[in-house]
């Protein structure tokens, strides 16, 4: 049960390093936060940024990729 506990947390971080290194290589992708439904309100001494479709977006590729990875998994 621990040697599978293990080795999850061994797989989680190295997709939040590989995460990690992708997005500090390649910067801000250019049309992530700046969909059609992402919310940004701004005032004087406020801001707030609700990534509404971003994130459906982002959840969406994710989904398929670990759809896909579970099917040549079996």
């Amino acid at each position: 049960m621990l040697q599978e506990a293990g080795r999850v947390v061994i797989i989680v971080g190295i997709v939040l390093i590989v995460t990690g290194s992708f997005l500090w290589f390649f910067g801000k992708l250019p049309f992530l936060g700046k969909l059609p439904g992402d919310i940004l309100v701004k005032k004087e001494n406020f801001s707030f940024y609700a990534p509404i479709t971003t994130t459906i977006v982002i959840s969406i590729l994710l989904s398929l990729l670990l759809t896909v990875i579970s099917t040549f998994r079996k």
